[in-house]
């Protein structure tokens, strides 16, 4: 009873955990583009500007509820947002996106987990906010909200102001 009530008390802030990496230079990665596997993009090739890389699969039922807000997040037009597709097959995902829209600047595809194994994602959605260096400089645990995005991510990259119409 005592670990099942300590499991639930984590499960209710997990948004909250810190991440080792907040702090550190993002992992490495080279993968392809969702879509098109024969364009590989390195990720040093997107180190230099703000971006935020949300880990999603079409699977993802939160992953829905999420992207909305990542949409208007998009429109916008504050900071990069590169989507992360996490071991989900590429029909799935691009049909997933017809139907929801693609509010990314890119999308690259991690096919086995591995890089999200890097970056220590135990499930989608979670998102990371990378500095210009490639630093990253908050981990969202699970879905992103407005006021997550207005209080945690705006403020970051120096983007004051509300995500209201």
């Amino acid at each position: 009873g005592v670990l099942l009530a300590v499991g639930l008390k984590i499960a209710d802030h997990k948004s909250e955990l810190p991440s080792p990496l907040v702090g550190r230079e993002m992992p490495k990665f080279t993968l392809p583009l969702l879509g098109q596997e024969d364009v590989i993009v390195d990720s040093d090739q997107l180190i230099g500007e703000p971006m935020l890389i949300n880990f999603w699969a079409s699977w993802c039922v939160t992953c829905r509820v999420e992207h909305p807000v990542i949409e208007e997040l998009a429109e916008r037009g504050v900071i990069k947002i590169v989507g992360l597709n996490f071991r989900d097959e590429t029909d799935d995902a691009l049909a997933w996106l017809d139907h929801f829209g693609n509010p990314y600047s890119m999308i690259v595809q991690d096919y086995s987990g591995r890089t999200s194994i890097d970056f220590g994602v135990y499930a989608a959605p979670e998102s990371f906010l990378v500095d210009e260096k490639g630093t990253i400089v908050f981990k969202q645990l699970g879905a992103l909200t407005t006021e997550v995005i207005e209080q945690e991510i705006l403020p970051r990259i120096g983007k004051q102001g509300s995500m209201a119409p």
